[in-house]
């Protein structure tokens, strides 16, 4: 079989996986260049409905102060997609899907 195997769940709380740690390092970087201000790894947890939450990989708060939520991705579920969608339409936040591809990250807005 040729399909790729994916790792069902998600690590311990706190703790990145190779892509995120890569991000982490990007946003280092623009942070020191003054390009953004601030950024948390799982630094904010919204609410979608009753017991359905949506935690991004990153909080980033923009060098305007704008404060956007950044999703570092690999390969996209279904239910994945699903909450950024309802998450982008309930809050009032830039809602950023990041994948890197040939070293550049390339960005999808929702």
């Amino acid at each position: 079989m040729n399909k790729k195997t994916l790792a069902l769940g998600r690590l311990k709380t706190g703790v990145m996986n190779k892509g995120e740690a890569d991000y982490a390092q990007y946003l280092s970087l623009l942070k020191h260049g003054g390009k953004i201000l601030w950024f948390a790894f799982e630094g904010i947890k919204v609410r979608l409905a009753d017991n359905t939450f949506y935690s991004p990989d990153f909080a980033v708060m923009a060098s305007d102060g704008t404060l956007e939520l950044h999703e570092v991705k690999g390969h996209w579920t279904d239910d994945a997609r699903v909450k950024i969608k309802v998450a982008a339409a309930l809050f009032p936040f830039r809602f950023i899907a990041i994948k890197k591809i040939k070293n550049n990250w390339v960005t999808e807005e929702f």
